[in-house]
């Protein structure tokens, strides 16, 4: 089995599995409660958000953990409109944001909000000096993803951060459940950046577990109200075997985070040079370094993208649609519409998204597949 999923979802790996189970059946205390019991368990998730913060180069106090990106999106987005809709209630994101940010937008939109989509170019980038002329006195928050899920395109967030030095009362999140492991912690965690967004499961954690870089200084009502856990910012039992065993599943990915960038980038490389043979074929995503290395969306032209994606499969080997979380709706992908790609192409199109334990040796299984499924495909078409 050949697994080219991964901006999906990623395998737990075995080692944190087992911390997970660890953690589970030995130390299952409630980190509220004040006995031995409850405190060892609180002890152990401190040492995991400290385990993070380090990793990430930020205060363990900045790290809030919850359930993964869609509510860190939610949060940040929601938590912002209730602390300062006093002042404002005008938002900037893009045109391109996942889905979790995007209909977060649109349920504040009902409720008297503003909000401005920008606009992206052909490789589905925006442009700062938009974002700029974006900026009104009742604007309260700038939204902007790191690395787009569907093609890969890294988004210029140190240019965006630069422009927000002048509105310092302008929070400024980044979705960035793309981008860890990924050789981007200098862009997400820029100085400008005010809350950023992850989720376990990209990294090889369980899933349902996640947290929100949340900068001091800043203000964000909480969305779950309750028990008061996590600062009173996010309340609910906390998650200690998940949380413990996502810390363990960032050490690990950093850990190689390197080499593994490299060699997704040797074998998107390959996979591309490859595609780029064939007449039918589209490449969407690009190969430079405006693209995250594990990103790559292409499309055989007058093929749906589900026919392809069942024909990898009955070869054993997995991609996607452009998302996972709207590929069953058997519509056209929002960043390609955002980026003004031709419906017939649009349609066409799926998604190569690659992980730390793929091999240049998958990448030539591929594309040895691709030429025999592509001569099927090449009699229909014509």
């Amino acid at each position: 089995m050949i697994y080219f999923d991964n901006s999906a979802t990623t395998k737990i790996l075995p080692e944190v599995l087992s911390t997970y189970e660890t953690v589970s059946q030995k130390i299952w205390g409630n980190p509220s409660s004040l006995h031995n019991f409850g405190e060892n368990a609180w002890n152990l998730q401190e040492q995991a958000r400290q385990q993070i913060a380090k990793l990430l180069g930020v205060k363990p106090s900045e790290i809030i953990f919850t359930s993964g990106g869609s509510e860190g999106d939610n949060w940040v987005i929601k938590g912002t409109a209730m602390a300062k809709h006093r002042f404002g209630k005008h938002i900037i994101t893009t045109s391109v944001e996942h889905a979790a940010v995007k209909n977060a937008m649109e349920q504040l939109k009902d409720l008297g909000f503003d909000i401005t989509y920008l606009p992206v170019d052909k490789q589905g980038r925006i442009n700062p000096a938009d974002v700029k002329a974006a900026i009104r006195p009742d604007t309260i928050l700038v939204s902007i993803m790191a690395v787009n899920n569907e093609i890969g395109t890294i988004q210029p967030i140190k240019e965006v951060g630069e422009i927000l030095k002048d509105y310092p009362n302008i929070h400024f999140m980044v979705d960035a459940v793309q981008a860890i492991g990924k050789g981007l912690d200098d862009q997400v965690f820029s100085d400008r950046v005010d809350f950023a967004t992850f989720s376990g499961h990209k990294f090889h954690a369980p899933r349902g577990t996640g947290f929100v870089y949340f900068k001091t200084g800043r203000k964000l009502e909480p969305l779950i109200a309750g028990g008061g856990q996590e600062r009173t910012l996010r309340s609910g039992t906390e998650n200690t075997p998940g949380n413990v065993a996502m810390s363990k599943a960032i050490r690990l990915v950093k850990e190689n985070e390197d080499s593994a960038v490299k060699r997704e980038q040797a074998i998107k490389e390959r996979i591309y040079d490859h595609l780029s043979k064939f007449d039918h074929v589209k490449l969407i995503s690009g190969r430079d370094e405006g693209f995250a290395s594990h990103v790559l969306c292409f499309a055989i032209v007058g093929v749906r993208g589900e026919t392809i994606v069942h024909a990898f499969e009955d070869k054993d080997i997995y991609i996607s649609t452009t998302s996972a979380c709207s590929s069953k709706k058997h519509s056209e992908a929002g960043t390609l519409a955002a980026m003004k790609v031709p419906e017939n192409v649009a349609t066409s199109a799926v998604r190569i998204s690659l992980g730390d334990q793929n091999t240049l040796e998958e990448a030539d299984q591929f594309n040895k597949t691709f030429d025999e499924l592509y001569a099927g495909f090449k009699k229909i078409i014509e």
